[in-house]
């Protein structure tokens, strides 16, 4: 499609990829979303993207990113039936971390059908120069039905002056407030002199009172600002302090998400759309303080407890990945102290035999604090289960290290027992079902 044309989409659930190459030196680029009416968002809650990945409408979630071949692509799910009728447009959006889009070659955005997976729109977005974020497209109401446009703005600012563009409050870093000026020298005193008393047809009146002071008025109590930070853990840069990041307390959630969509080469060659009952589930083993171990799971109904030992809870088991918050698992961060060490996994429980031509994400979000993000698309062997990140207790402080650890289980073996082999955890597991 040409920069400003629109084209028909269906009035059902799409994929909004966001897709450029990648090369050494090329900026990270994040896909969002904006729910707008009159051409502003209604509260920052309409505001979708890595630290606020799904609407509370359920129309608009982000599903995460994935590399294959050397073609990165972020992508967003849009239920448009879902869109609340007070809704006039869903913007599309991508902006740049660390780098501008003069350095992101063949950046496109495609729409497709997400059941069927056949693609209804696409825009190849190209001559950026210094632009640090894009509207690349939209979704708007037209006679009874939705429409995509092609739209190509771009902005200088990145996502945070995007974002504000269109109502968003975002949490700014505090700066030093400013020093008040010296106060200037104290004038030399008056020399006294003696009262003059005025003509008798001049009658002296006292100074009128000054009025009582009035109070400002006291504003309204605002939603908290939005959070634009983030940390993604690399091989480089491994390890990241929750303490340091402002994670000191309340709840860490930890989010898996995947997509239900897999590609298959068929007869002549050609790459083809499956759809699978693909079953991942999200674990963790957990070593308290007072030598306590366990594991939280869906496998035999062990979802732990979130306000008692061990202080994990995972929220439920989602057998699709299509949902719109996947599987959650969450740490008490006001019981750090009772923690030891904490092993994040995540393994197939059916659907495929190895993460090789899988497309997941978690991330670990703190309720104070950046989130943290792991992609699952590094395997290169029969891996049916990977060790993600490891929580250490550290002095008070617990510190994520990224793992991406994919395993190989011996023959006979389960994934479970394979994880704690390999991190020593020392527990007797026994055959169970969910």
């Amino acid at each position: 499609m040409p920069k400003g044309s629109n084209a028909p989409v269906p009035t059902t659930a799409l994929r909004v990829e966001l897709g450029w190459r990648s090369e050494p030196g090329v900026p990270d680029v994040d896909a969002s979303a904006l729910l707008l009416v009159a051409g502003k968002v209604r509260s920052d809650g309409d505001f979708v993207f890595y630290n606020q990945p799904g609407h509370s409408s359920g129309a608009v979630r982000h599903e995460g990113k994935h590399t294959t071949a050397g073609k990165v692509t972020d992508t967003l799910f849009v239920d448009l039936a879902r869109v609340e009728g007070t809704v006039e447009r869903v913007v599309l959006a991508a902006s740049a971390d660390g780098g501008t889009f003069g350095r992101v070659p063949d950046l496109y955005i495609a729409v497709s059908d997400a059941a069927r997976g056949d693609v209804v729109a696409r825009f190849d977005s190209a001559g950026a120069t210094v632009e640090t974020a894009f509207v690349l497209g939209e979704f708007y109401r037209r006679q009874g039905g939705w429409k995509f446009r092609a739209v190509g703005q771009g902005y200088s600012s990145g996502l945070e002056g995007l974002a504000t563009d269109f109502g968003i409050t975002v949490d700014e870093p505090q700066r030093a407030a400013p020093q008040p000026a010296p106060a200037p020298p104290a004038a030399p005193p008056v020399p006294s002199r003696a009262p003059v008393t005025p003509p008798p047809y001049l009658t002296a009146k006292p100074p009128a009172p000054a009025p009582p002071p009035v109070a400002p008025p006291v504003p309204p109590p605002s939603a908290a600002p939005v959070r634009l930070g983030k940390v993604t853990l690399t091989k480089a840069a491994p390890s990241v302090s929750l303490a340091k990041q402002g994670g000191t307390s309340g709840a860490l959630r930890v989010n898996l998400n995947w997509q239900t969509r897999r590609q298959t080469r068929g007869w002549g060659g050609r790459w083809s759309t499956a759809h699978t009952d693909l079953d991942l589930d999200l674990c963790a083993l957990y070593e308290l303080t007072d030598g306590r171990k366990g594991v939280v799971q869906a496998l035999g109904n062990a979802f732990g407890l979130l306000d008692r030992p061990p202080y994990i809870h995972l929220d439920g088991d989602d057998r699709t990945g299509g949902t719109t918050s996947g599987e959650n698992l969450t740490v008490n961060l006001d019981h750090t102290r009772d923690f030891r060490r904490i092993l994040v996994f995540v393994t197939i429980y059916e659907g495929a035999n190895s993460f090789a031509d899988l497309h997941a994400t978690v991330t670990l979000r703190p309720q104070h604090g950046a989130p943290v993000e792991f992609s699952l698309d590094e395997c290169t062997v029969p891996s049916p289960v990977c060790a993600l990140a490891l929580i250490t207790n550290t002095g008070g402080d617990l510190v994520v290290r990224r793992e991406a650890q994919y395993l190989v289980p011996p023959r006979g073996v389960s994934p479970q027992r394979t994880v704690d082999r390999a991190y020593g955890w020392g527990m007797n597991w026994t055959p169970g079902r969910k």
